[in-house]
């Protein structure tokens, strides 16, 4: 059995941008999740009756303006990317009319009404509270890890190591679900739904995007997935946003074998843009008996899974 060990923190000195400072521009963020959330509505969804050829899919903007309550003019601009003066009120109207979920509504507050943030947000990763280091120890037998802005993982015990690879191995930069996600090939063989996992991940940072504009970490990260992966560009297109906070998940390890697992995950109360996230499997299940064997493996188990996925 693997000896008692402190959780690993991925937290390191701050990682410049490559390049000249960049950021997200927030008037075509607004624009395309307009756009393809209004593209992904038929008139019949909404009630209304659909009359003659359409050239494009989904609602027209004076059906959307209609349902909404405002002039095809003004929900015209908003959709331009001129969004500095339209109120809550209007906003919340029309995410109704589009029929947004909760992620997606606050996204759209994110893109229309941004905070005042700071012209050179802070380019570092993020700090972990030593008592939440301590807590993923407290955890072991427990898949557990902290991860926060851009979906990189900030900590993690080794329990979730096991599980997903032995993370201390990368880069501080590769911790990252995202870059895991598109670049790692092992990533598909773990993930028994890769694309579900995917989307999620997409999701997360499209959430990112809207909350951090001009995040130049974050836009270098989306710059280069898009660059990268084919997958990636498809799916950042779809401009869908998803905030998962519980859910299940199949996984094929390369040691373990086939495993079904409930994850949660709990915004951080002092800091939002941290969350920790566990794993466990259902009590009597093969996939428990499975997980515990990861857990007494530990560290190495970590080192094995990374050499098995190499082969």
């Amino acid at each position: 059995m693997a000896t008692h060990s402190a959780p690993h923190t991925g937290t390191e000195p701050g990682r410049e941008p490559p390049g000249q400072e960049r950021r997200l521009d927030l008037r075509a963020e607004l624009n395309e999740f307009l756009r393809t959330r209004r593209a992904r509505l038929k008139p019949a969804d909404v009630g209304l009756a659909e009359y003659g050829r359409r050239r494009v899919p989904g609602l027209r903007r004076e059906e959307l303006a209609q349902l909404a309550g405002v002039s095809v003019a003004y929900y015209t601009r908003l959709e331009q990317g001129n969004g500095h003066n339209v109120s809550v009120e209007v906003l919340d109207a029309i995410s109704a009319a589009l029929r947004l979920s909760d992620a997606e509504h606050d996204h759209l507050l994110h893109l229309a009404k941004p905070r005042h943030r700071k012209q050179r947000p802070e380019a570092r990763r993020q700090q972990v509270r030593p008592a939440l280091l301590h807590l993923l120890t407290a955890l072991e037998g427990v898949p557990a890890y902290v991860w926060g802005r851009r979906t990189d993982v900030l900590a993690w015990n080794r329990t979730a190591s096991a599980l997903f690879g032995d993370w201390a191995a990368r880069a501080p930069q590769e911790r990252n679900w995202a870059r895991i996600a598109f670049l790692d090939p092992a990533a598909t063989r773990l993930f028994a739904d890769w694309e579900s996992k995917a989307s999620d991940v997409v999701g997360q940072l499209r959430l990112d995007a809207g909350l951090h504009p001009g995040d130049p970490l974050l836009a270098a990260l989306v710059g280069e997935l898009s660059v990268k992966s084919t997958d990636f560009r498809r799916l950042w297109a779809a401009h869908d946003v998803r905030r998962k906070s519980h859910g299940s998940m199949r996984l094929t390890h390369p040691l373990a074998g086939e495993l079904t697992l409930r994850y949660e995950s709990f915004a951080l109360p002092d800091d939002a843009e941290q969350s920790l996230s566990t794993y466990h499997a259902e009590p009597g299940s093969a996939s428990q008996e499975a997980l515990g064997l990861l857990a007494s493996w530990g560290a190495d188990a970590a080192r094995e899974w990374a050499a098995a996925a190499r082969d």
